[in-house]
């Protein structure tokens, strides 16, 4: 299924249409404030699986990413964050960046893995913010590109819809998506380290 929402004044019914689908275990390709990114439900670990198996992975060994409302919801996640690394987040999210944080004991256990790290994001978009909103809690993130790969297919919605029909449930078109990556900050040690440079310029 191919959506229309508008980026600046999502339509509810679009959006809820959006959530049904993926508390059924539905995989979704959406906008963000980068590229164009795969996403399901945190809390369905099929979906997860799913989600996996398009990317060509073991979910074990999937490095994804939660796709978050707002800060308020890192503590479910993470653990303790100091208030020198909240600050740097609280400045520059929402924004196009990636924090990898010290996962809570309820990422290993969602993931099946023995992840110790979790890579947050809480982009400057607002229909996937509202759709986070409205599913209560993040969901489950990557990129349609390989890591060294940014094409067309990755920016147009049409392109992208060409590409993944029938392979995911539901893709939206919020218009052309960035050709840049999120910018990497790892927040998981005592020095903050910018892992890769993306479109996201760092403000501390």
């Amino acid at each position: 299924m191919f959506l229309e929402i508008n980026s600046e004044n999502p339509d509810d019914r679009l959006i809820q249409q959006v959530v049904q689908k993926l508390q059924k275990g539905g995989i979704i390709i959406y906008p963000t404030d980068t590229v164009y990114a795969l996403g399901c439900n945190l809390m369905d670990k099929r979906a997860i699986e799913k989600l996996a198996k398009l990317k060509g992975l073991k979910p074990k060994k999937a490095n994804f990413s939660l796709m978050c409302y707002d800060l308020s919801t890192l503590s479910d996640y993470t653990k303790y964050i100091d208030r020198p690394t909240y600050k740097i987040l609280n400045k520059n999210l929402p924004g196009p960046f990636t924090f990898i944080l010290n996962a809570s004991s309820k990422i290993p256990k969602l993931f099946d893995s023995n992840k110790k790290t979790v890579g947050i994001r809480i982009p400057d978009n607002e229909i996937v913010r509202k759709i986070v909103e409205r599913l209560g809690n993040p969901l489950v993130t990557t990129s349609i590109h390989d890591d060294d790969e940014i094409i067309e297919y990755t920016t147009d919605p049409y392109a992208i819809n060409e590409n993944w029909e029938g392979k995911v449930d539901i893709i939206i078109d919020g218009g052309y998506g960035r050709n840049e990556p999120s910018t990497v900050v790892d927040c998981s040690d005592d020095d903050i380290e910018i892992v890769r440079q993306g479109i996201g310029e760092l403000l501390y």
